[in-house]
């Protein structure tokens, strides 16, 4: 099926920041008071709004994340993205190829503006993406797995929902594109296939969505 919209998740689709990421998520939760390894930040975290990992928190322990604590991450992250971020290999490719097939696409990511902008233009990725086709759990009021941002791209691309592909590495990500009636394409790099149950199909080099997306 050729799509009208190809909706890509940003962290570990596009930019490879999971990694990064969520090794000063699972620190900085251990520092403040909540022991967590990168496992299972990588299993509990990876692909949620900020909100939702305060919300967890307060849920298991009863107790608050401190008010700081998000621009204290981002912070953290944003220095380690400048030293260490780089594309997914392959993800040029596709962004590429989808522009010379007049096939629209955009970015719909858990992450702030600010996150998928700085990485963006650590990774060279800014010159594929204008403004108009970035969208952020900010603009809407429940991140995935709601399907609500999901949705929300679609509208503003002006794209019928089951025209829609979705890129997604978490399972949070694609139970939000299932729930926006959408096609989802899951990509395994870092995600183990049965945590993507739900899938369209899954796929685990990058450089094989171009075919994929014909």
């Amino acid at each position: 099926m050729r799509y009208d919209l190809v909706i890509f998740d940003n962290d570990g689709v596009l930019v490879d920041s999971e990694p990064i990421s969520n090794r000063l998520l699972a620190a900085y939760l251990t520092e403040v008071g909540h022991p967590t390894s990168y496992e299972d930040s990588i299993r509990d975290y990876m692909g949620s709004a900020m909100h939702r990992i305060h919300d967890l928190i307060e849920e298991r322990s009863g107790q608050r994340l401190p008010v700081d604590f998000d621009d204290v991450f981002h912070g953290r992250v944003f220095a380690a993205f400048e030293r260490e971020l780089k594309p997914v290999a392959g993800a040029v490719g596709v962004l590429e190829k989808l522009a010379a097939d007049g096939v629209a696409y955009c970015v719909a990511s858990s992450g702030s503006h600010e996150r998928i902008r700085v990485g963006h233009r650590t990774t060279g990725l800014d010159r594929w993406f204008e403004d108009a086709w970035i969208f952020s759990s900010q603009d809407v009021g429940r991140g995935k797995p709601a399907p609500d941002l999901f949705l929300y791209a679609a509208e503003r691309m002006g794209v019928a929902p089951e025209r829609c592909v979705v890129v997604e590495d978490s399972p949070l990500g694609v139970r939000a594109a299932v729930a926006a009636g959408m096609d989802v394409y899951g990509f395994t790099a870092m995600t183990p296939a049965d945590r993507l149950a739900g899938a369209t199909q899954l796929f685990a080099d990058m450089g094989e969505l171009a075919d994929l997306l014909v």
